[in-house]
């Protein structure tokens, strides 16, 4: 199974005067990066001017047009994402068929959407070691929040939970794919939700967002090849679905709390728990 990422994120220039980038067919999240700058924006009908702080952003809606004029050279995180996820999110959250339509914002501040900023840029600056699970995860809660923050309604709760024998098929298979690069979507088509009900319906039923019982099978697996003692490092992370050995052993010292070559010493087995 596979399907295109829900997001991209690219870190552009944007130097002193006028910017008017092409029209894109995704929304685009543009996250201003670096020192304060004046900057005066215009995204639709919507214009602005002010000073511009690292971490604020303008929302830029599919097939709309923006342009901005810096005083002088500044940077931005652009994070595009895909529209069909909106309209997902939306009808998980009780908005309405409507509730997925973007309207453009100019130089916005949210914790939250910061903090999911910079955990998106430090994956693509470690070429993704959470794998395509982890972007997806934190696309679809950038999403949510983008749509909480204009909805006055925000997010409403259901009363869906998600089957024993729905879950089982999808527990089971996770651990006959941990050694691949799994997604949100394919687990959503195994457990047969759409991809934004059954994120929330997997936290329900297990206690922990999807992508960390992933991690911490992973961490599971690994941890019994070590104390197996017949592989290398390289083979263990391979097969355990992580993307190298320093991967693998950041993920042990934050789940296990020990080393890879710790756990291999160790004479009794350490369970999560």
């Amino acid at each position: 199974m596979d399907s295109a990422p829900l997001l991209d994120l690219v870190t552009v220039p944007a130097p002193s005067g006028l910017i008017e980038p092409a029209r894109d067919e995704r929304h685009v999240l543009d996250i201003h990066l670096g020192d304060p700058v004046q900057v005066s924006c215009s995204i639709d009908s919507r214009e602005r001017r002010g000073l511009q702080t690292h971490g604020s952003f303008c929302v830029v809606p599919a097939g709309v047009t923006g342009r901005w004029i810096f005083e002088r050279p500044a940077g931005a995180l652009l994070v595009r994402l895909m529209p069909s996820l909106f309209q997902e999110t939306a009808d998980a959250m009780g908005l309405g068929s409507r509730g997925g339509e973007l309207v453009p914002s100019i130089h916005v501040r949210d914790p939250h959407i910061e903090r999911i900023g910079w955990m998106l840029q430090a994956e693509d600056h470690d070429a993704y070691p959470g794998g395509r699970l982890f972007a997806d995860s934190l696309a679809l809660a950038l999403a949510a929040r983008l749509l909480a923050l204009q909805s006055r309604n925000g997010a409403s709760k259901s009363n869906r939970a998600l089957p024993p024998r729905r879950l089982r098929n999808v527990l089971e298979y996770i651990e006959a794919h941990l050694d691949e690069d799994l997604t949100l979507a394919e687990l959503a088509t195994v457990a047969g939700f759409s991809l934004s009900h059954f994120k929330p319906l997997f936290k329900q039923a297990v206690g922990r967002p999807v992508h960390r019982y992933v991690l911490e099978r992973r961490v599971e697996r690994a941890r019994v090849l070590l104390l197996e003692g017949k592989r290398s490092m390289i083979e263990i992370a391979v097969e355990a679905g992580f993307a190298h050995p320093s991967h693998m052993a950041r993920c042990m010292r934050r789940v296990l709390g020990r080393s890879p070559s710790q756990v291999r010493t160790l004479a009794s087995p350490v369970h999560l728990g």
